[in-house]
């Protein structure tokens, strides 16, 4: 299957917004997108965007995204968090989510970063399969730690 990969526009955040939903469906938390298409618009293109997406394409049509943002580690200086990486279901296996996954390495590589990291779920064993014969290595030892906005409210309230 042909298809390209380029950096997104302001007018794809409407098709990236889908992509988002259909992984939150694949990760069975279809209801927990609270991002807007207006939100990913303002944070991610305007005067200190917050991220970065590339596309992938079949046809003109998105079919596939990786966002991802910057991160500054102590040890190693700028980094990559690699956010969230989905093809839509109708496309997978066909190579766009590797090509999507080798356009953010390389692009790490011409930047001169040290390090790009990513989560990936436990359950979904082929990702954790192509990962890793990638060379990209699994931690065991970290825990994955958040706080969601009830929790930060309470908490600062407590103060």
């Amino acid at each position: 299957m042909n298809f390209t990969i380029r950096k997104a526009l302001v007018s794809d955040m409407k098709a990236v917004h889908t992509c988002i939903c259909e992984l939150a469906h694949f990760e069975k938390e279809s209801d927990a997108v609270e991002v807007t298409v207006k939100d990913l618009e303002r944070d991610g293109f305007g005067e200190n965007p917050l991220f970065e997406v590339f596309v992938g394409l079949v046809d003109e049509e998105i079919v596939g995204i990786a966002l991802f943002y910057y991160r500054y580690s102590t040890w190693k200086g700028k980094t990559i968090h690699l956010e969230d990486l989905i093809v839509k279901e109708a496309f997978r296996g066909k190579g766009i989510g590797k090509g999507l996954y080798n356009k953010v390495l390389a692009y790490g590589v011409q930047l001169g970063l040290k390090r790009i990291e990513w989560n990936v779920l436990d359950w979904n064993t082929n990702a954790v399969k192509f990962y890793e014969s990638t060379g990209a290595k699994i931690l065991d030892d970290w825990q994955v730690v958040q706080m969601d906005a009830e929790s930060l409210k309470k908490y600062v309230e407590s103060l």
